[in-house]
Formats: structure tokens, sequence, C-alpha cells
């Protein structure tokens, strides 16, 4: 082959796929371009309407991003006339392998999704979710963070959340304390019970309307066991939960009810 040949070999694949790779450069920066400012448009719409997690929004546009530009290229590539069913069978490869890779994070961001639409919980509630108990301080794409009561940081997998018994605390306005208290058999049981219910009608915390409750549940064969049930505003719980602990147990010695004790009866015999 001679330079002739060569100029004549060179020139005719400037004119023809050169061009065309040209063309097709073009066409991609443009695209690039025409894709980012839409998905940027969308994204701020759908945070501005405030129906959507802001989280969700920018994870979603991305992915429509990502998706768009991938079949803009594919259309390229077959435009420059190359053949694209080895190109789609390797990228079916790599999705394959990529699911695979990360079919846990896709399970979790299932779960997020589920848990922003259903919303069974939300920030600030104190909840029991996977075993664990705290107040939720933020709920990602990927997992809930809770906060325990000695302020420790538990992250769960919005997989394992969503797919577990949620035990949500704050949701209604009104809880119940429920505490057992255990007499003498011997004692009054009939004084021991208006002590507690006093105790309980006391506490400006308790709710009075539905009233506090105070009767014995259960008698066996040293004690008898009284139960105090007692409604009051969520925010209040553990403040009357430990009131009417403590004032109990103060009322019910000050009264001289006793209370039950484990005892053992050694009998001696003489051989």
């Amino acid at each position: 082959m001679n330079w002739k040949e060569l100029g004549n070999t060179v020139l005719g694949w400037v004119t023809n796929t050169g061009i065309k790779i040209l063309i097709a450069l073009i066409i991609l920066w443009i695209a690039f371009k025409v894709i980012n400012k839409i998905g940027k448009k969308i994204g701020k719409k759908l945070e501005g309407s405030g129906k959507l997690d802001k989280t969700l929004v920018k994870t979603f546009v991305s992915a429509g991003k990502a998706l768009a530009k991938c079949l803009v290229v594919l259309a390229l590539v077959g435009y420059l006339g190359i053949d694209t069913s080895g190109v789609a069978a390797l990228i079916a490869s790599l999705g394959v392998m990529v699911g695979l890779a990360v079919n846990g994070a896709l399970g979790n961001i299932a779960g997020g999704v589920l848990l922003l639409v259903t919303r069974p919980y939300r920030v600030d509630d104190y909840v029991e979710v996977a075993g664990q108990a705290g107040t939720v301080e933020a709920i990602n794409l990927v997992s809930t963070k809770l906060v325990t009561v000695d302020n420790r940081v538990v992250y769960i997998p919005n997989g394992s959340a969503s797919a577990s018994n949620i035990i949500n605390y704050s949701e209604k306005d009104i809880r119940r304390v429920d505490h057992t208290f255990a007499i003498a058999y011997g004692s009054d049981f009939n004084k021991a019970k208006e002590i507690l219910q006093a105790v309980m009608e006391k506490n400006e915390k308790v709710l009075k309307d539905p009233a506090p409750f105070a009767r014995v549940c259960t008698q066996s064969g040293g004690n008898v066991e009284l139960t105090c049930r007692a409604w009051t505003a969520t925010a209040n719980y553990w403040d009357v939960y430990f009131d009417v602990l403590e004032n109990a147990k103060n009322e019910l010695q000050a009264a001289g009810i006793a209370m039950p004790r484990q005892q053992v009866d050694v009998h001696l015999h003489q051989a």
C-alpha cells in the first residue's frame, strides 16, 4: 500500500466513520446536558411538593438519569454500526452481578420506601423495632436510626424493620400504666385496694377518665396480688409509673400492710 492509498483510506474513514463519531459525541454531550437539566427540574418540583421524602426523591431522580444516559449510549452505539447484541449481553451480565451484590441493599431500600409510605413511626417517636427500643432520630433510605434511653445509637436496616413487629409507644396521646403489688395473705386486701386507689387518684398526672382501677388479680398460697391501672398522657408515662410505684410502697408500709416474704420451714427429726 502506497501513501496515496493510505491517504484515501484515512480520508474515507474520516468522511464516513469519523463524522459519525463526531456527531455521536456531540449528541452524547447535548443529551447528557438535557437529561441533567430535566432531572434537576423534576427533583426540585418533587421536593417542593412536600409529598415525597427528600432522600427518596434524590435517589429516584439519580436512578432515572442514569437509566436515560444508558439508553442514549446504547442508541449511539447502534448508530455507529457496532453490534449491540454483545453489549446488551454484557450489560445484562453486569446487571445480574450487581443485583446479586446489592441484593441486601435493594431490600433495605425497598423497606425504606415502604416505611416512608406507610409511616408506622415518625421522627421523635419512641418505638420498639426488630427487638431494639429507642427514640427515632432519623429514617434514612437504607436504615432507621434509634437513640436508646441510655443514649446508645442503633442503626436498624429498613429491610429488617419493615419485616418485623413494630411497637409505637408514641402514636397515641394517652397510655396506661400497669402495676402489680403483692401483699401477705393475712393482710387486709380491701384496705390495700383503697390505699392503691387513693394513691392513683391523688396523682395530678393520672387521668380521671378513664378512671384509675385497683382490684385483686391473683390469690396464691402465700400472698394476694393487686393490679393497678392508671391512664395518663403519653409524655407523662414514666413520671406516673415511678410516682405510683414509690407512693404505693410508702402508703402500704405506713398502713401496716405486710409484704409477702419467702420463708423456708426446716423440720429436724431425731433419729
